[in-house]
């Protein structure tokens, strides 16, 4: 009963609130679909402006990948890695996810689809998916998007919560399913 409310409420949440900004655009008097027409192309003006930015990482991504870098990576750190808990397998998950949501996810399909997703290795990438967040990424779309330069503590607290993320990924699997 419960699932099918919250399946419900998700199906209706985004009309309801489309109506309810309309209702309360309607009540204030705001022309409201010039507002939306104006915000529309902002948001087209933000999206072009941080093209370059993204171009720039998913090259970076592409050639850490491709030129075998990530590989070479994570045999050298195989055994350091076990010594942590941390299966190699599960290393290049957790070095992409801050930089490219969409190569860890493929990174996490095919942990899961090679290991199972009963597996150790599976359920640890599922975690670390949701444990840790894309850190580059956040900040190059919302520092890019209004001009922020000077952003190294905020990379640095965003590489210290993925760390933190791992860590309790970690912990929280081994505890649990290890």
């Amino acid at each position: 009963m419960l699932e099918l409310i919250l399946n419900q409420v998700s199906r209706w949440a985004i009309p309801v609130l489309f109506f309810i900004f309309l209702f309360l655009g309607w009540v204030r008097r705001v022309p409201v679909y010039e507002a939306f027409i104006h915000g529309a192309s902002e948001g087209f003006q933000t999206a072009v402006r941080i093209i370059p930015y993204l171009v720039a990482m998913f090259v970076a991504i592409k050639v850490f990948r491709v030129s075998g870098a990530m590989e070479l990576l994570t045999r050298l750190l195989a055994p350091f890695l076990e010594l942590l808990g941390l299966p190699a397998e599960a290393f290049p998950l957790a070095v992409m996810r801050p930089l490219s949501g969409s190569s860890a996810l493929g990174i996490a399909t095919e942990l899961i689809k090679t290991h199972g997703p009963d597996s150790f290795i599976g359920r640890l990438a599922s975690v670390m998916q949701g444990s840790t967040d894309t850190t580059f990424f956040v900040l190059t779309i919302y520092f890019g998007s209004v001009g922020v330069k000077r952003y190294r503590h905020a990379v640095a607290l965003g590489l210290l919560a993925d760390l933190t993320g791992l860590i309790g990924s970690l912990v929280i699997c081994h505890y649990l399913f290890g």
